[in-house]
């Protein structure tokens, strides 16, 4: 475990924000977490934040909690069946890199899933999901720790109350159950009662990934590079290579340009609701769920409100994907936060007026 005073978080967050952190754990190991706990200067209060790969966040200040700095890393198969293989991975994995040695490894099934910044502690927090595949129809368990007493608990997919782009990591707690006892229980008719925002730290995340693998080329951009490429029965390593291409040919690079990817949640609607957006807004690009629900597609209504390589100070819509938020200033001259923020809410707000639709933000504001 190393400790860190006043450290720049600069080069740990993908939109490329200058703040520091008062206190910086490097936890590189589970007992890291109980070790610091149990030592001062936490105290009490035990506020905490969590930093993976910074791909999710917006830092509008320096950050006075204690930053956990997630570096757990290791990557292996800890179980085989008939039907499946469970690989189990660090928190500090980087999550492109898990998708990588999984297919190198002969496990196939999270192909639709590369290029995806961020760790792989932070996968089953955000429930990461592209191109008709999302970390939940892959996911097996996870290991993390209360952040109230510093014990390892364990918890299954139901426990998880994974949505779209949604956890239980993400809901602050409504109560003080134990984790241990939220960890035991079964058929859970509300979880997201037991929210842990802020109140655990996911250390080993464990996948389970089919041996009979069907591709999954639901999506049109993936449908058009089949057709491009002529391969009629594709193997997981072309789908890898597709959505990589596909996903560099839309998105920068963090490393050339600083954005958090995809900044607005596609809002999922009733077919009712999407029949009357239709008739005001023939265009509008949509996808009818499985729920029978609508998911819009956000970036096309912030294009049509005119907000593609539009800018408020720094903080820019990056002019090949209106999705993404991009950082225009470099080095001390960077974006601020606050710029991004505001940005983001100008968007929201011309959004709303002309489609009736409030877009909700994917990263979390520091």
């Amino acid at each position: 475990m190393l400790v860190e005073k006043n450290a720049p978080l600069q080069q740990y967050n993908t939109f490329g924000i200058m703040a520091r952190a008062m206190n910086l754990v490097r936890v590189q190991s589970p007992q890291d977490i109980p070790d610091f706990l149990a030592q001062p200067p936490l105290g009490a209060s035990r506020q905490v934040v969590v930093l993976g790969g910074g791909s999710n966040i917006v830092i509008t200040g320096d950050v006075e909690p204690t930053v956990f700095k997630m570096e757990i890393m290791g990557k292996r198969l800890v179980e085989e069946t008939d039907k499946h293989y469970i690989i189990e991975v660090g928190a500090g994995e980087v999550w492109h890199e898990v998708v990588a040695w999984s297919l190198a490894q002969g496990y196939p099934g999270l192909e639709n899933l590369a290029l995806i910044p961020g760790t792989a502690g932070a996968a089953p927090v955000q429930n990461i999901g592209a191109y008709g595949v999302e970390l939940q129809d892959r996911f097996d368990s996870l290991d993390a720790i209360d952040l109230s007493n510093g014990q390892h608990f364990s918890l299954q997919a139901a426990q998880c109350a994974f949505g779209y782009r949604d956890s239980v990591f993400k809901h602050a707690p409504a109560e003080t159950m134990p984790l241990t006892m939220i960890a035991r229980a079964t058929g859970v008719a509300e979880p997201r009662g037991m929210g842990l925002a802020g109140r655990a730290v996911i250390t080993h995340v464990r996948l389970r990934l089919a041996k009979d693998w069907k591709p999954e080329l639901g999506y049109l951009d993936l449908a058009r590079k089949q057709a491009e490429k002529g391969i009629e029965h594709p193997s997981a390593q072309d789908i890898f290579d597709w959505v990589v291409e596909i996903r560099r040919a839309k998105l920068p690079d963090p490393a050339q340009i600083g954005n958090a990817g995809s900044f607005f949640k596609n809002p999922q609607v009733s077919a009712d609701q999407c029949e009357d957006i239709i008739a005001r807004e023939p265009k509008i690009v949509h996808y009818p769920m499985l729920d029978g629900s609508i998911k819009l597609a956000a970036g096309w209504m912030i294009d049509a409100c005119g907000w593609r390589g539009k800018s408020i100070g720094k903080a820019g819509v990056y002019d090949r994907q209106a999705l993404v938020l991009v950082n225009l200033g470099d080095g001390e001259g960077s974006v601020t936060g606050g710029e991004v923020v505001t940005l983001a809410r100008a968007i929201q707000t011309s959004v709303y007026e002309r489609f009736g639709i409030q877009l909700e933000p994917e990263p979390v504001v520091w």
